[in-house]
């Protein structure tokens, strides 16, 4: 008869045995794992006159988010459309335009811009004048504030006149009426967007710099 001891070897022995060939296994049990959503996107704001022509443009471009119209660099808080037209706000019409870096860079943005309006003309874009029309680049950090800057500097050479544009930084951007949001899109028949808007678009569509039909996933 097996003492105790010996009782007791022989099960560690089996125990072993048992773990060495796996058919014991006390690693923890696999938990469920959340991949991180590492893409992030950027917001440039930009105005280059009759926020309705600069959204239809930028929503054209692939790599763009969204386009929200709206108002911005001057200092009445929460104007309204009516205000801003009285020019007594410093608000120029902009578009704020969130984008996917990785499919289309800030230096790019800035390119179209300078191809979607006239930036040599002070407080004015076609017969749209006023202050709140003007030629404006509003940045975010210090990196944008630095490519808006060399953008500038490389478009001035395909202008013979001076570029007036503002770089100017956010302080704060103020989103414009639900009826000014994606204006062209709901209203392609409306005087403005036949007569300005739409001849704008067909120009940059030619030239390849956009896209026919809005690219923007809202």
């Amino acid at each position: 008869m097996k003492s105790s001891a010996d009782g007791q070897n022989f099960v560690k022995k089996i125990f072993w045995i048992l773990l060495a060939t796996g058919a014991l296994n006390f690693t923890a049990p696999a938990q469920p794992t959340h991949s991180m959503n590492t893409n992030k996107t950027e917001i440039a704001d930009l105005g280059g006159g009759c926020f309705w022509c600069m959204e239809a443009v930028f929503e054209r471009l692939p790599g763009v988010i969204s386009v929200t119209s709206g108002f911005a660099g001057g200092t009445t808080e929460n104007p309204s459309y009516q205000q801003v037209c009285t020019e007594t706000t410093g608000h120029a019409e902009v578009t704020e335009i969130e984008f996917d870096p990785t499919k289309i860079s800030y230096q790019k943005l800035l390119e179209v811009f300078w191809q979607a309006h006239d930036p040599t003309t002070l407080n004015r874009q076609g017969a749209d004048e006023g202050t709140s029309y003007r030629s404006i680049i509003l940045y975010r950090d210090e990196k944008q504030k630095m490519e808006a800057e060399k953008s500038k500097l490389e478009a001035q050479k395909n202008f013979h006149n001076p570029i007036v544009t503002e770089i100017v930084p956010l302080k704060k951007f103020y989103k414009a009426e639900d009826y000014h949001q994606e204006y062209y899109n709901n209203n392609p028949n409306q005087g403005y967007c036949r007569v300005v808007i739409a001849p704008k678009l067909e120009k940059l569509e030619q030239k390849k710099i956009i896209d026919i039909i809005p690219q923007t996933s809202k």
